[in-house]
Order: structure tokens, then sequence, then C-alpha cells
């Protein structure tokens, strides 16, 4: 019987360190460049020439509107010799009420363009994670980390970025909608 303990011991040693290995090798720990993906993603560019368009617009509304008030305002410059001091207090009042108005509105519309911003970006944001997270899920990873430049993976071998690999895949997902 102890000449057959001995070999069984030996085979159940040399399975679990093969077991070992073999989840080991299976369960690499993998990454991905989130900034990478980010600037390669298609639906990024898309995104963010409508984001700029947009805010290109909004900005042109506040220009215009600043380009009118200077214009009343070199008018101003020009008559108040012929006015008289009401009429001068007036059109004063007139000129500072809609530049305070001009100012409102452009703090405003910076403040949307900021939020909406943050908006688009984190649509694009979730579009990736749950992309990244369904990829994992398919191949097996058990976790997929995400570098993003600033510390949180100081150093990664070349094999275990999946960046390429993930973004021609996210890509081909969106085109194929």
């Amino acid at each position: 019987m102890n000449k057959l303990a001995l070999p069984i011991a030996i085979i159940a040693l040399i399975a679990s360190v093969g077991s070992f290995f073999y989840l080991q090798s299976s369960s690499e720990l993998v990454y991905v460049d989130v900034n990478k993906l980010l600037d390669g993603y298609k639906r990024t560019k898309i995104v963010k020439a409508e984001f700029d368009e947009k805010a290109k617009t909004m900005k042109s509304n506040v220009d215009s509107l600043i380009s009118n008030w200077q214009n009343e305002l070199k008018v101003y410059e020009k008559e108040r010799s012929n006015m008289s001091k009401k009429e001068l207090e007036l059109k004063q009042e007139l000129l500072a009420n809609k530049q305070q108005q001009i100012n409102n509105y452009q703090q405003a519309v910076q403040k949307q363009l900021v939020e909406e911003d943050k908006k688009v970006t984190q649509t694009v944001v979730n579009d990736i994670n749950d992309f990244v997270k369904e990829y994992g899920k398919n191949n097996g990873y058990k976790v997929i980390f995400g570098a993003t430049g600033n510390g949180t993976i100081m150093y990664g071998e070349e094999s275990a970025d999946l960046t390429d690999i993930v973004l021609e895949k996210l890509n081909a997902e969106f085109e194929g909608k």
C-alpha cells in the first residue's frame, strides 16, 4: 500500500502544480490605455465635432450681441453731445443694463457648454466601459485594468496591453451600428 501511495502523491502534486500554472496563465493581468481608447474611438471624434459646431454657433451668438452693443455704444458716443442730461442718464443706464444682460448670457452659455461637454464625454466613456466589460466577459478575463497615464498603472508588459485590440473591435462595433 505504501508503494501505491507515493506514485499517487506524485501524480497529485504534478496535477496541482499543473493546474496552478494553467489557472495563472488564463487569469493573466491585462490593461487598456483609457486615453488612447478615448482618442482613437471614432464616436469620440464625431461627438466632439458635433459639440464644437454647437459651441461655435453659441459663441457666435454671443459675439453678435457684443458687436451690436459696441455699435450702440459708438452711436451713443457720437450723439451724446446733442443729448440732454436726462437723455444721457437714460442711455447710459440702458447701455449698462444691456451690457449686464450680455455678460449674464455669456456666462450662461459657458456654463451650458461645460455641462454639455461633460455629458457627451461621459456618454462616450460609458460606451467604452460597457464594451470593455463585455469584451472581458467574452474573452475570459477576470480583470481588465484601465491605465490613465496618471499613475494608476506604472508599468505593464506590452503583451498585457489590450488597447489596440479593444479599440479595433470597439470601432468595428460602432461602425456596425
